[in-house]
This record gives C-alpha cells, structure tokens and sequence, in this order.
C-alpha cells in the first residue's frame, strides 16, 4: 500500500482539514428570538458581519462562537446596497488578521458555516471572477466571484476561504441560488459608516424607472435605442423637485447612457450626496435636460 503522505487525495484531505480547524475560530452562529440559526463571521474584535438580505428586522441577537462562547449582540448597522449587516458585542476575541484571497477561476474555496454541531464546512470550485458590479440597492461590490458550491440559508454570511487561508469574504446566496462572495474589501469599506451611523448613505434621485425604448424618431438624436422611463416619482424627492413627471425617459446621466436601473446606481454612490447632476431625458417626443442635487437614499 502506498505510503498516506504520498496519496495526493489523502494529503488535500487532511490539508483541507486542518485549513477548517484552523479557521474555525471565524465563526458565529446568529441566533434571533423566533427565526432560524444564520451564520456570521467574526470580523473584528467584538465585531461580526454577516448577510443582510435575509436578516431578520431585530435589535438584538445571541452569537454563538464555534468553542461554545456566547455573547449578547447588538445590531449595529445594515447595508442593503452591500448585503451587509454589522453587530457588536462584547468580549470576543480579537482574531489573528489574516490574508486577502486572490480569487482565480478553478481555484478552490472553503465555505465556513455554523451549524449545531459547531461549524459545517463547504468545498468548492470558484466559478468565475468578474469586475466591480453595482446592486439594484446602490451597492458598488469589488468583484464579482461566484462559487460551485451549495450554501444553505443559515450557512450564509459564513466565512470564505483559500486553501491557504487567504479570506474572500463572506458567502452570500444570490439570483438563482447562485452562490457569491462579498470581498473583504467591500466590507472593510461598509463597516466603519455602519458602526458609526448605522447605515452607508447612498445617493439618490427619488425614481423608479423600467427599461424602454427610445422613440424610433429620436433615437439617432439621443444616440441609443433604449432608456429608462419613469414609472413613479418619489413625492419631494430631488427629481419631484426638479420637475420630473411619470412617463419621462431618461437617457443619459452627467452625458453617460444609461439603459438599465443598476447603471444608474453607479452614478449614485456616497461620494454623489449633495452634488449637482445632469439628466437628459425625453418627454413627449421632445429631447430635454435638467439638473438634479442628489439626495440621500431614505431607510428601507
């Protein structure tokens, strides 16, 4: 029989093994009167994030960590824009920092969870690497790396990780059951605005818009085929204030094209509250412009 440490299987095994023990100390159970065990990452000292879409709408919760150690928790703060959520507690241990992941298409990666028996633990390939993206909710995400990996709903929010331990960020369920990581990065970027203010404020125009067709006629004057038409307009929003109506398309921003919502958000991150934008739009065949301030996006 060949010697274990020359099986290359036994050697991952036991490789991948030890990478879970060893990043256990990540992570949380979230517990919330009345809804089912989630899963959360210690962050920080005292500090642990997790997913925010299915979050329960809670000020308090108990955090659980993998030796058993519990502690009372605090939401602190949450980011729909980022799908992150923030809660503080006291006297958990300050973790070791550990390595940004670089994520690479075929790569492998753990995902941490916590489950009753203390942490479950999901091995998988990363499916694909993408650039920055912006949610429908405002959020700018630094990558977009998708997993071929299962992750239940109370696995979200878990630690991920590389066979090096180099951390991605957290799991996160998204369209289709796909499976996506928040990078650190982009929750080293939320967390400092939502322990302080409780939320990331965001830019906003007070709209709701739906893709459409530019009207043939005007389409080589507008230089696309396709915009977005107002459906509703927030009552004193910016855009109310600056005398947009329902039925309105927009077209271009600051003399950007824009033909979907999330393009817009783009133009719509922190740094965009309380400056001046230019809207081109067209109402009732004629092409128009107008200048809005942008707002700050209300709570949910």
């Amino acid at each position: 029989m060949a010697d274990t440490a020359e099986n290359p299987l036994i050697s991952l095994s036991q490789a991948m093994a030890e990478r879970a023990r060893l990043a256990r100390f990540l992570v949380a159970g979230i517990a919330v009167p009345g809804h089912r065990m989630r899963s959360g990452t210690l962050w920080r000292k005292d500090v642990v994030v997790a997913s925010e879409q299915r979050f329960p709408d809670a000020g308090d919760a108990q955090v659980t960590m993998a030796d058993g150690s519990a502690f009372t928790a605090r939401v602190a703060g949450r980011d729909p824009g980022t799908n992150v959520v923030a809660l503080t507690l006291d006297g958990s241990p300050d973790p070791a920092p550990l390595p940004a992941g670089e994520p690479q298409p075929g790569g492998l990666a753990l995902a941490l969870g916590a489950d009753d028996a203390g942490i479950s633990v999901r091995l998988g390939v990363i499916r694909s690497v993408g650039p920055s993206w912006h949610s429908r909710a405002g959020g700018r995400i630094d990558r977009r790396i998708t997993l071929d990996i299962g992750v239940t709903r109370s696995e979200e929010g878990g630690p991920v990780l590389d066979p090096g331990g180099g951390l991605f960020g957290i799991s996160t369920l998204g369209p289709r059951g796909r499976v996506l990581v928040i990078p650190a990065s982009t929750v080293e970027t939320v967390l400092e605005p939502l322990l302080s203010k409780g939320r990331v404020e965001r830019g906003w125009l007070g709209l709701a818009l739906q893709p459409v067709l530019v009207p043939e006629a005007l389409q080589a004057e507008a230089g696309q085929s396709q915009g977005l038409m107002v459906m509703s307009v927030s009552k004193d929003g910016p855009a109310a204030q600056a005398n947009l109506h329902t039925g309105d398309i927009l077209v271009k921003i600051a003399g950007e094209s824009v033909t979907s919502p999330t393009a817009v958000a783009q133009y719509l991150g922190p740094d965009s509250v309380g400056k001046q934008v230019e809207l081109h739009l067209i109402r009732a065949d004629k092409p128009f412009s107008t200048a809005v301030i942008v707002g700050i996006r209300p709570d949910r």
